[in-house]
């Protein structure tokens, strides 16, 4: 059962390891802005382009003293594998567990060209320093998504 999550309402808490090994928590951003976005399948071509604009504005997210995490079911190793194929910047998540991609309501039911079958919503959610949802963007075009993102991080 995927959860609802709410702006306004607090943000799930997580741990999951990420790209080149160790952990990352909700805990790291304490005090912290944090872009939090969802993402089906590394190394896809949406999923590629998502992460290269979001990587290629980085400099402009630190600016706006906001952290951007990527996350998606994809086992570390091919995460690391896309992050390098692609020079991408930024941190990138893995939930294996589908634990954490189920707390925040983006591990649903899905259909393309007919087939129904279950993966990770394209969601984006902007976490505000006292660990509050800010923002939600849901079903997320990738065109234009990370530059309004970063406004939105501009913003609060």
């Amino acid at each position: 059962m995927s959860a609802k999550i709410a702006v306004g309402g607090k943000a799930p808490g997580f741990t999951l390891p990420r790209d080149g090994g160790g952990q990352v928590s909700l805990t790291d951003f304490k005090g912290k802005k944090l872009v939090l976005y969802f993402y089906p399948k590394a190394d896809t071509p949406g999923c590629t382009l998502e992460a290269k604009d979001f990587s290629r504005l980085a400099p402009a997210f630190a600016r706006a003293k906001t952290a951007v995490l990527g996350v998606s079911a994809d086992p570390v190793k091919k995460q690391d594998k896309f992050k390098a194929k692609h020079d991408l910047t930024i941190a990138l998540g893995s939930d294996e567990t589908l634990e954490m991609l189920k707390a925040y309501g983006v591990w649903a039911e899905k259909s393309m060209y007919g087939r129904t079958f279950m993966g990770v919503l394209r969601n984006t959610y902007l976490i505000g320093p006292d660990g509050t949802i800010a923002r939600i963007w849901e079903k997320a075009k990738v065109a234009g998504h990370a530059e309004e993102v970063l406004e939105a991080a501009k913003a609060l």
